[in-house]
């Protein structure tokens, strides 16, 4: 019986365990950020800010199919989504914007684990 209560017991901790690391595993994937504040530290004009937030609404879109993934697949498609994130993101800004850009997007990935 003791026995038993204990093996209950410790199921119950790793399946608090397993949800705390899914839950801190998907925020590590939730690339929300404040577009004005971007927009600013990057210098965008209008059209490029609304640009931007298309590319990043996508990006986000991307992250987030990655986060409730596979686990042995989350890395293909994060990769695979910041490339095209990138991509059309060499498109839409000049070339300091975009320099400076690719500095926050690999500083939030390394931040967050994923690179």
């Amino acid at each position: 019986m003791v026995m038993a209560m204990l093996s209950l017991t410790n199921m119950n901790v790793n399946a608090e365990n397993e949800n705390t690391n899914t839950t801190q595993d998907v925020e590590a994937y939730d690339m929300t950020v404040n577009i004005r504040r971007l927009a600013v530290t990057l210098g965008l004009t209008v059209d490029q800010m609304e640009a931007v937030a298309d590319i990043h609404r996508n990006f986000q879109n991307e992250m987030m199919l990655a986060a409730y993934a596979e686990k042995d697949e989350r890395a293909q498609l994060v990769d695979q989504a910041v490339k095209k994130d990138i991509r059309y993101m060499h498109y839409v800004l000049n070339q300091k914007q975009y320099r400076l850009y690719l500095q926050l997007l690999q500083a939030t990935l390394v931040n967050r684990g994923l690179k």
